[in-house]
């Protein structure tokens, strides 16, 4: 079967940058305006607060949007990383701390507000509030950094322990990894494209060393290619899983169901663990994760590319969904 090529679509984690730019102003307006205020200027306790507040605030948010990568070279942290024996799975600490530092921000400000304006406390109980939905989601998004999390739900996926199953959207092989423990006699193929902005070097080396770590080298085939056009001949897996990768298609989602189906055999299963709303990722995407695609738009979806619905939950605060190419 021939696919047309996929049109380019806009990596949803490209604006690590603009994160940069608001810490950088929120920093500022820290250091430079709200000393100026009075209340503020007036107790030297709380313009010393804003001025290390501030200061830690700029320098988090230059760090993360680029000096993070020179000074791993410069220090050699990379080279000594590439030997490690620790799985690292390319979140940076833009991702892994950018909400506690939002927190940060959030408190500051509502102790100024209580200081300089008094009569404006319902915005710093506002700004409390706002701190601890974010120190909730910085505890999430950590979460995706540890090994315990490198699990995959107790589902009927596999048909032997000699399947071969694709990994969709591998990444630096958290699922992968996950599947090699279940996995003894059988192979698993992992497709990405190698270009999330959001984990370092796209993760085709972190995904290699990774799979040394885990003593997976030998079982694992990787290639280079879009979920949406996989190159791969019809009915040649017998299961299919993916992790954290659906949910990121935009309006290709469809798309890339119906070549999941395409390339499953008759009978075989797709485990798909994406993001939807709820509270979890309300606390880490806030009101962006009103935007993010329903349960039950999930299930039109795969219904509607031609999977039967087997099984579905949560783990690791993200739904996943069993579902299986017809026989017949």
């Amino acid at each position: 079967m021939t696919t047309d090529a996929p049109s380019p679509r806009r990596n949803p984690h490209s604006h690590m940058w603009l994160m940069g730019v608001v810490g950088i102003a929120a920093g500022l307006a820290l250091l430079v305006y709200v000393p100026s205020m009075r209340g503020v200027a007036n107790s030297l306790l709380l313009l010393a607060g804003v001025h290390v507040v501030g200061g830690v605030v700029i320098l988090s948010s230059l760090y993360v949007s680029g000096l993070r990568g020179l000074l791993r070279r410069w220090t050699g942290a990379e080279a000594r990383a590439a030997r490690g024996t620790e799985f690292d799975f390319g979140w940076g600490p833009g991702w892994m701390n950018g909400l506690a530092i939002a927190a940060l921000v959030a408190l500051a400000g509502a102790v100024v507000i209580e200081v300089a304006a008094p009569r404006a406390w319902p915005m710093a109980f506002l700004l409390v509030a706002a701190a601890m939905v974010f120190i909730v989601g910085n505890t999430i998004m950590r979460g995706f950094r540890r090994r315990d999390q490198v699990v995959l739900p107790m589902v009927d996926l596999l048909s032997s322990d000699e399947d071969l199953v694709l990994d969709a959207g591998c990444g630096t092989g958290r699922t992968t990894i996950a599947l090699g423990r279940i996995l003894k006699r059988g192979r698993v193929v992992g497709l990405d494209r190698f270009d999330a902005g959001y984990i370092d070097d796209g993760g085709r080396t972190l995904l290699d060393r990774n799979l040394r770590i885990a003593g997976l080298s030998d079982q694992v085939a990787i290639e280079t290619g879009d979920l949406t056009a996989m190159p791969f001949e019809d009915g040649c897996f017998d299961a299919v899983v993916s992790t954290h990768v659906y949910d990121h298609l935009g309006d290709q989602k469809a798309r890339a169901l119906a070549e999941t189906l395409r390339v499953l055999k008759p009978g075989g299963r797709f485990l798909m663990a994406v993001w939807t709303p709820g509270w979890s990722m309300f606390a880490v995407a806030n009101v962006l994760s009103l935007f993010l695609t329903s349960k039950a738009a999930w299930r039109g979806l795969a219904e509607a590319a031609g999977f039967e619905l087997l099984d579905e939950g949560v783990f690791n605060n993200v739904w996943f969904v069993l579902m299986a190419k017809p026989r017949a």
